[in-house]
């Protein structure tokens, strides 16, 4: 029996298993394999930059690629902390806990497939491996329909450690927050192995803004915001991360950032957070749905 009838209203009944087993295949696929999205950005740049050094990078990012998948081994020896997000069907049910379950699949994935574990157990005062990669960065959204999106985003911490987050006030202008943002990739330099991807949440509250702009990162790369204030902005934001000449892996070159994309969400009218999310140019990530 898969469905069950509740208050006049039918779920659809999914095991945990079923979590787990995707979240372990999910995360072996995203670090051994990019994307199609990924890999024809990144050659499209390599296509029409003009730095003869910048253009040969990007051609030796696109053979790295094609070399890990030849000889079976991830693209990058980060193979990151794992950040898991769930979009569960509220007609859907699963059976069983779905924290342990997503654990249990990333620990599958990262010991069983041979990937880096680089997870401590405590932040600050025991920085002692957990020896697994567990636990997750789980982040859950109720959606409609009665189906189970697994999006699985191995993040690396070169990019990471660059990103920002800074509460402006209700006066601060789309040039403030351009401005912010700019800057941020220049403090970033060469250290998060550009051309990177990045991610801007905009709204909500101190934390939302910055799982916005983690979230960006779940959207296929050149996608845009429906809005098309927002995708000006992130036209913008793009068009000048490029103009900063920083270029793939620093080299210098017009091609700093792939992508950008911005999400926004309502706020409080005393303020107006920002967050900013970098990520490297194996913008790594993989889905299913069951």
């Amino acid at each position: 029996m898969d469905r069950i009838t509740v208050d006049g209203k039918t779920l659809r009944l999914i095991e945990a298993k079923r979590i787990e087993d995707a979240v372990a295949e999910l995360f072996v696929k995203a670090n051994y394999t990019l994307t199609s999205d990924v890999t024809d950005c990144i050659a499209c740049a390599a296509e029409k930059e003009r730095c003869p050094l910048a253009k040969s990078v990007l051609h030796r990012l696109v053979d790295n690629v094609e070399a890990a998948k030849e000889i079976d081994v991830p693209i990058c020896q980060d193979t990151g902390m794992a950040v898991v997000f769930l979009y569960v069907g509220e007609d859907a049910h699963i059976l069983g806990n779905v924290a342990e379950a997503v654990d249990r699949g990333v620990r599958r994935a990262y010991v069983d497939g041979a990937l880096r574990l680089s997870v401590v157990s405590d932040p600050l005062y025991d920085r002692r491996n957990t020896n697994d990669n567990t636990p997750a960065v789980l982040h859950i959204r109720a959606v409609s329909g009665d189906r189970v999106r697994i999006v699985a985003l191995p993040k690396g911490f070169g990019s990471e450690n660059k990103s920002a987050l800074k509460m402006f006030t209700p006066a601060a202008t789309e040039d403030d927050i351009v401005r912010f943002v700019v800057d941020t990739v220049e403090r970033a330099g060469a250290d998060p192995c550009p051309p990177i991807s990045v991610g801007v949440g905009i709204g909500g509250d101190f934390e939302k803004c910055a799982s916005l702009a983690k979230e960006c990162f779940t959207r296929p790369v050149g996608t845009h915001n429906p809005d098309p204030r927002y995708a000006a902005l992130e036209a913008r934001l793009l068009d000048e991360i490029n103009r900063t000449g920083i270029g793939p892996q620093g080299f210098s070159g017009d091609t700093t950032a792939l992508s950008v994309a911005v999400a926004a969400y309502p706020t409080h009218i005393a303020g107006l957070p920002v967050a900013v999310n970098i990520n490297c140019h194996v913008l790594r990530h993989a889905e299913v749905e069951i």
